[in-house]
């Protein structure tokens, strides 16, 4: 499975696509998407859509995964970030594949084993997973690329949910249509 992860950002939005078979997996592409600071909001985004689309289609991935808004400082910031997610969303869609969204929390969780890993531990982890000789740089690649491998881990149900939506057929890939499996809670021993 060839996986595109996306960290988004309106000054700097991050890319990483990884091939997995679920064990091992392979860097495929990284890097990130800058603007200058002082660019008006609407060049930026016309540039991360116009980047993402290029990228998605030299990479090929079978889905594209998308870090989730989960907070942000302040409300400006939180709907700038929006605009920057939706132009990224468009670029997945209007390449025709399915998209899937974790937040921050269960992205670290995944990758590293603690929701609230730091940003260097993320980097680590992804450095470790994909047998890379440094860590990915800037900290918005690895950030993307651990987006990909929380979508390859399958550690949770929405993971497998998510998997087994992207391989419906396209009329069935809404959450509507996903079952998720709650698991037997252990019995204390």
């Amino acid at each position: 499975m060839r996986v595109f992860g996306i960290d988004p950002g309106s000054i700097r939005t991050g890319y990483g696509c990884i091939e997995s078979d679920g064990r091992r997996h392979r860097l495929v592409t990284c890097g990130a998407i800058a603007s200058a600071p002082n660019t008006p909001l609407p060049e930026r985004l016309h540039r991360i859509h116009q980047e993402l689309r290029r990228l998605i289609d030299d990479s090929r991935p079978d889905c594209v995964v998308i870090e989730n808004l989960f907070h942000a400082k302040n409300v400006k910031s939180a709907l700038v970030l929006g605009h920057a997610r939706g132009v990224a969303v468009l670029a997945a869609i209007s390449a025709g594949l399915p998209i899937v969204e974790y937040t921050p929390a269960e992205i670290k969780a995944s990758v590293v084993g603690y929701g609230r890993a730091e940003k260097r531990q993320v980097q680590q982890m992804v450095k470790l997973l994909l047998g890379l000789d440094t860590a990915p740089s800037p900290h918005d690649a690895a950030d993307a690329l651990a987006v990909a491998l929380c979508h390859t881990h399958g550690r949770s149900a929405v993971a497998r949910a998510a998997a087994e939506a992207a391989r419906a057929p396209k009329a069935m890939r809404s959450w509507r249509h996903v079952k998720i499996q709650h698991l037997p809670r252990r019995q204390a021993t």
